[in-house]
């Protein structure tokens, strides 16, 4: 889990190293810059913590805080970060070049459900031995799927050739 990964680089009291500190009281009031020894007494004289929170800063700066309390608020903002996000995946859709009326309309309707969903949608269309030699039979149903779903749509990719199949990628408008 990346929330661990973030909080390891933090170091925490004695692994403060690099002396003299910035520091921060717990209120955020400054306390000036000090040695990393009285910076700890004064810490574990409140029973809290020295967390360094800026280290690249010259002098570095630390913060005295309950460091419990501090991963536990990390791991729960990246939690909710987490839960908000949405995931765009694609979807794809296959095409023949000879496709029936009733069959198209089904895999646009399933398109056009993708597209609502908020993901990408790829359709291909699949050429079987001697149709391609007629790739603007091909073309023509792709172009007849994104005019059809021209609405809930955009074109991201132009149909391009890739072995026997041609290509074309939808977006959510």
């Amino acid at each position: 889990m990346t929330i661990q990964d973030t909080t390891k680089r933090v170091r925490v009291n004695k692994q403060i190293r690099i002396s003299p500190i910035r520091v921060i009281a717990a209120d955020g009031a400054q306390l000036g810059i000090m040695e990393v020894d009285a910076a700890l007494a004064q810490a574990e004289e409140q029973g809290l913590d020295l967390v360094e929170v800026a280290p690249t800063a010259r002098p570095p700066v630390a913060r005295i805080m309950d460091y419990g309390k501090f991963k536990f608020e990390q791991a729960k903002m990246a939690r909710q970060a987490k839960k908000k996000q949405h995931v765009i995946q694609l979807k794809e859709v296959k095409f023949r070049p000879g496709i029936s009326e009733h069959d198209f309309d089904t895999k646009t309707r399933h398109a056009r459900k993708f597209l609502g969903e908020g993901n990408k949608v790829k359709v291909t269309l699949m050429f079987r031995g001697r149709q391609i030699a007629h790739p603007e039979l091909g073309r023509q149903v792709l172009d007849r799927v994104a005019q059809s779903l021209a609405d809930v749509a955009k074109v991201e990719s132009e149909p391009k050739f890739e072995a026997k199949l041609m290509i074309m990628i939808l977006a959510p408008k």
